[in-house]
């Protein structure tokens, strides 16, 4: 059984042919598939937040460091334009050891993702 939020995850194609309909011409469709697909989303990872009062945050500088209140090792919130839609935990990119990746674990619902926005 799958573990998609979306009840035909897993059953087919998601979207009708994108290139030609049934009889060899272009799907209107797939058309405007293509331009919703290419719609830029901001994608953000939530390493964790901290709250300061005003004159703290005024006193910080260069190599300052700020406690967050994720500790290593749990769980980091994947926000896509301001909604959780997944979880995951912080890998290193392997080509290039100074670069971060996120590795999802779970995909969050959308009973879940309306609590959070």
């Amino acid at each position: 059984m799958s573990s998609s939020p979306f009840p035909d995850a897993g059953a087919g194609p998601a979207f009708p042919s994108q290139g030609a309909s049934s009889a060899g011409q272009p799907a209107e469709d797939g058309r405007n598939l293509d331009s919703i697909l290419r719609i830029p989303v901001l994608v953000q990872v939530v390493l964790g937040s901290a709250t300061m009062p005003v004159a703290n945050l005024m006193k910080l500088g260069r190599g300052a460091i700020v406690p967050l209140d994720h500790r290593v090792g749990e769980p980091v919130d994947v926000m896509v334009n301001g909604r959780v839609i997944a979880r995951g935990e912080i890998v290193i990119v392997e080509e290039d050891n100074s670069r971060f990746g996120v590795s999802l674990t779970e995909v969050v619902g959308p009973a879940d993702g309306a609590q959070n926005g």
